[in-house]
């Protein structure tokens, strides 16, 4: 269910599913070839393009990437104001000290949600480097973090929100702009399991 009229469609499905191939080769290409990395996406939607990444790498190298999930909530610098975040688990299967991470999000925007992502990744060892993959930058910085590999810019206004949504949770895949209702914020949009 969505929560504004939507304004346009910025990626369909086939554009965002050729966008995470062209990202998979970038990765593999700046890292010359799959050793060494890992791929951690960011709960809710991060992490499902992880997971598709992974695919798409292991197709292109014939390797399997280590892929893992990290939850940001009480990472959150507005989590005082939050009364009820709604938390989700991390998951990292693997030791990711010393390796090349490469942090997944769906939509980077004021940088907030990369720079918690940050701590919670440390907090769990000490990677040798750490690389960001955005499906979708759009722009509106608050803090100094600019991705390594982007699908898509898309201008957009700060009374805008725009969204991922995949097949897997909501029913259709599409990148969307959405009309902001008075007093919403800007994030991702929940998860809905198959659209209801």
């Amino acid at each position: 269910m969505k929560d504004g009229r939507v304004k346009s469609t910025c990626m369909d499905s086939d554009e965002i599913e050729r966008a995470l191939t062209r990202m998979a080769h970038q990765i593999l290409e700046a890292n010359h070839g799959a050793d060494n990395i890992a791929l951690v996406g960011i709960v809710t939607r991060g992490d499902l393009l992880a997971d598709k990444l992974a695919e798409r790498i292991e197709a292109i190298e014939g390797v399997s990437v280590p892929h893992g999930k990290l939850d940001i909530s009480f990472y959150r610098d507005d989590f005082a104001t939050h009364f009820a975040p709604e938390v989700h688990s991390t998951d990292i299967p693997f030791d990711i000290d010393g390796m090349t991470i490469v942090l997944v999000d769906d939509v980077l925007y004021t940088g907030r949600t990369i720079r918690a992502a940050l701590d919670a990744l440390m907090d769990n060892g000490r990677p040798a480097s750490v690389q960001l993959a955005v499906l979708v930058d759009r722009g509106h910085r608050e803090l100094p973090i600019r991705a390594d590999y982007v699908g898509k810019n898309v201008p957009s206004a700060s009374d805008e929100n725009v969204r991922l949504f995949l097949e897997e949770v909501d029913g259709f895949s599409a990148v969307e702009i959405l009309e902001m209702a008075q007093g919403q914020r800007a994030g991702a949009a929940p998860v809905t399991n198959g659209g209801e």
